[in-house]
């Protein structure tokens, strides 16, 4: 089709359907941005409100309260524990068409990757396309950032109140040309024209900044939209081929009902009925149509998979939510037995004044006693021979061992991964039959987001041609 005709007045009605679906799940974006750093390490971000009532990042707090923050990452343990599960139980019993284009796509790793993102996102989201590409497989899964996904708002577990959906892509000029330039003769003519640097239209002039209009530098922003249309439709019936069609154009005005295949009629036959199918629109960052088409898959649907967990009302907790102040308090009992351990280990030294070496200034003294340099000069009130004395403390570590214990105890109940699933072996005493048991009850505390994400997988290969 040519897209000329269409400006972007005419579809600044989608991009802003794009765009609310997009602002709907802003807080799961920031939750998982949240939820990332947990999990790579980067642990004392949280803002916290001090008693003067500043705010305070967690690390800023415990360096101002004289602590060096420690981090025990038990997160990503747990998360390579649970994805190493699913490596060993992955799912391999495909018919053979289905199992050449998983392979080729190197299915194992890349389901590997998006259970990872399932368990620290709660989103599980794939793209099924028939694509030319350089490695020569005729048919792409790709895992989808829940970054550039939007879709709106929805409870059903299963997807099926979806009625919009899309992501946003980053292209290059001799992509953008190449996808485009052969339906769309402002894209052939030229593609530069569609630059990172065009306005957006006048109703989003106050969202230029926003992540959703924003292209990497050099790049094309594009939108990939995806509705669920109701239209009216034609039914053909070809008495030659003996089989039925769908079109949008009928060459006859005579329309006949056909009310049984029994009935089927002699002539070339239309008949006009109302049915529901899936468009996608490509749009530009400045409201352009770069190309529509209805679907033309042969399962009539959008090309995502999309699972959520476990989508509550229409709301994700994923499993790294469970266990993130579990881990937050254990990196302050660690960063406390450290402060206690160092205080206790320091101690300080009273040294006369008048008892200093000649030749000696403090800052030596401090380093031939000390690396900790715990030296408090001070001049002796009475004339005998007062002699350096060091002061220790003693550190009462006790009770702070046993909370970090329960700590480590409440995090491995929580998340359903005991040390028997991540290998770690029983009491001596303990028999085979025994560890068999544990490992089979950790993995029934795991056995509903592994059921999830399966049927997540099933989804995805619905969409494979046969």
């Amino acid at each position: 089709m040519n897209t000329d005709t269409h400006t972007s007045e005419d579809n600044s009605l989608y991009l802003n359907l794009a765009f609310d679906a997009w602002k709907q799940w802003a807080q799961l974006r920031a939750d998982r941005q949240r939820f990332m750093r947990f999990t790579y390490g980067d642990q004392w971000s949280d803002i916290s409100l001090t008693p003067s009532g500043e705010l305070l990042t967690d690390m800023q707090w415990a360096c101002r309260s004289g602590a060096r923050p420690l981090t025990n990452n038990l997160i990503r343990r747990v998360v390579k524990t649970v994805v190493g599960v699913f490596r060993t139980e992955h799912p391999k019993s495909f018919n053979r068409r289905v199992r050449d284009i998983l392979r080729l796509n190197n299915i194992t790793e890349l389901d590997s990757r998006a259970f990872e993102e399932f368990l620290i996102s709660g989103c599980a989201i794939q793209r099924v396309v028939p694509e030319r590409r350089p490695a020569g497989c005729g048919v792409w899964v790709d895992n989808v950032s829940p970054d550039r996904f939007f879709v709106n708002k929805f409870s059903d577990p299963r997807g099926l109140d979806i009625e919009l959906i899309g992501m946003i892509h980053d292209m290059s000029t001799a992509e953008l040309h190449s996808r485009f330039s052969m339906n769309n003769d402002q894209v052939r003519r030229n593609p530069e024209r569609f630059t990172p640097a065009d306005a957006m239209p006048l109703s989003f002039a106050d969202k230029d900044f926003d992540p959703f209009f924003t292209p990497a530098r050099g790049k094309h922003r594009v939108i990939e939209l995806w509705t669920l249309e109701s239209l009216r439709a034609v039914k053909g019936f070809d008495p030659v081929a003996g089989r039925f069609f769908l079109t949008h154009k009928r060459n006859e005005p005579d329309l006949i009902r056909i009310n049984s295949r029994r009935e089927l009629p002699q002539k070339l036959t239309y008949v006009d009925f109302h049915t529901v199918r899936w468009k996608c629109r490509w749009l530009a960052a400045d409201g352009s149509l770069l190309d529509e088409y209805y679907s033309p898959f042969s399962h009539g649907m959008h090309p995502f998979a999309v699972k959520f967990y476990p989508l509550t009302d229409g709301k994700v907790h994923p499993f790294i939510e469970d266990i993130i102040d579990q881990q937050k308090y254990v990196n302050r009992m660690i960063t406390l037995i450290d402060s206690i351990m160092h205080s206790s280990a320091k101690g300080v030294l009273l040294f006369p004044e008048d008892r200093k070496p000649t030749g000696y200034s403090w800052p030596e003294v401090a380093d031939l006693w000390s690396d900790c340099r715990g030296v408090i000069p001070f001049k002796s009130s009475t004339r005998t021979n007062d002699m350096p004395t060091q002061i220790t403390t003693s550190g009462a570590t006790a009770d702070a061992h046993r909370l970090l214990a329960t700590q480590l105890d409440l995090m491995n109940q929580i998340s359903g991964v005991s040390p028997v699933l991540s290998g770690e072996s029983v009491a001596a005493n303990g028999s085979a039959s025994l560890y068999d048991m544990l490992r089979e009850n950790s993995r029934a505390a795991l056995a509903d987001i592994f059921g999830a994400f399966s049927s997540f997988i099933e989804a995805r290969n619905n969409l494979l041609p046969a």
